[in-house]
C-alpha cells in the first residue's frame, strides 16, 4: 500500500495527547484517523514521531499512514483538512514516501519549543499557549542553568517516574533562550534539540530553569540536581501549555519536494 507523510499541526488543549485511548478520550492521532477513515473506510492506524502529552501543542509533528489507493498528496492533505474540522488539527505537507519510512524510527532529531511569559497581568490571546509566572526573570541565570545540561547525560532527575524509555541517558544537543519583550513584561523562548526525549524531560528542565531565572536556584544548583539521578532533586514540573513540538528531522526531509 503506498505510504504517506503527514506534518501535523495542532492545539493540544482538547486532546488528552497524541496517542488514541482506550477509553475514547479525544487525542490526536484519533481524530486523524477518523478523518482518514471518511476517505478510506475502514479502520486505520498512523504513527507518530513524538507521543504528546495531553496539552501539548505541535507546529511539526510527522506521522505516517498507509492507504489502500494511490492520492495525490496535494489533494490528501486537503481532504484531511475537510474532514479534521472543526478540531483544531490541520495536515500542513503531504509527501509520498517510500514504504521504509517510518515517522518515529527514522527520525535522526526533534525540536521542541517552550513558550513562557513573565508578567503580572493574566493572560488573554495567549491563554492555554504559553505558561505565564508573575515575577520577572534573568535571561543570563536561565542561560547559565541550561548549560549545565547540554551533552551526553543520565537524565534521571529531568524524566516522569512513568517513563518508559529503557534508558535515561540522552544526548541534549542545544538549548537555546531568548527573551522578546511583550506588553507588560517579556517572553522567555527555550528551544531544545535532541535526537530523542525522555517522557515530561522538557517540561522539568523548563520548570527547574524557570527557578534559576527568579533567583531562587543558583545556576549550579541544575548541575547539582543533574548529577544527583534522582527525581526527587528535579525543580517543578512545569505545565503543557507552553510546550509545542516544532521539527522533526529525517536524513532526507520527506517534505522538501
Amino acid at each position: 500500500m503506498p505510504r504517506y507523510a503527514l506534518k501535523v499541526d495542532y492545539h493540544g488543549g482538547p486532546f488528552c495527547g497524541w496517542q488514541r485511548q482506550a477509553d475514547g478520550q479525544a487525542s490526536v492521532q484519533a481524530a486523524i484517523e477518523a478523518a482518514l477513515a471518511r476517505l478510506e473506510p475502514g479502520p486505520h492506524t498512523i504513527a507518530a514521531a513524538g507521543r504528546t502529552d495531553a496539552g501539548v501543542h505541535a507546529t511539526g509533528q510527522v506521522a505516517h499512514c498507509d492507504l489502500p489507493r494511490e492520492w495525490d498528496p496535494f489533494k490528501l492533505a486537503g481532504a484531511l483538512n475537510h474532514h479534521l474540522k472543526p478540531a483544531p488539527v490541520a495536515i500542513t505537507a503531504c509527501a509520498r514516501v517510500a514504504d521504509d519510512f517510518h515517522a518515529r524510527f527514522s527520525a535522526q532529531e526533534r525540536q521542541y519549543l517552550f513558550r513562557l511569559q513573565a508578567r503580572r497581568a493574566p493572560l488573554t490571546h495567549d491563554r492555554g499557549l504559553v505558561w505565564r509566572v508573575a515575577h520577572p526573570l534573568s535571561l543570563d541565570a536561565l542561560r547559565a542553568g541550561a548549560a549545565h545540561l547540554v551533552g551526553h547525560h543520565d537524565f534521571t532527575t529531568f524524566r516522569s517516574t512513568m517513563c518508559q524509555a529503557a534508558s535515561p541517558v540522552k544526548t541534549l544537543d542545544e538549548i537555546l533562550v531568548s527573551e522578546v519583550p511583550i506588553e507588560g513584561g517579556a517572553e522567555f523562548r527555550f528551544t531544545l534539540r535532541a535526537r530523542s526525549f525522555l517522557h515530561n524531560q522538557v517540561r522539568s528542565i523548563v520548570g527547574t530553569l524557570e527557578r534559576v531565572g527568579a533567583g531562587s536556584w543558583q545556576p549550579d544548583r541544575v548541575a547539582e540536581a543533574l548529577a544527583a539521578r534522582n527525581r526527587a532533586a528535579c525543580g517543578p514540573v512545569c505545565p503543557p501549555d507552553g510546550l509545542y513540538l516544532t521539527g522533526v528531522g529525517y536524513p532526507d526531509d520527506p517534505f522538501s519536494a
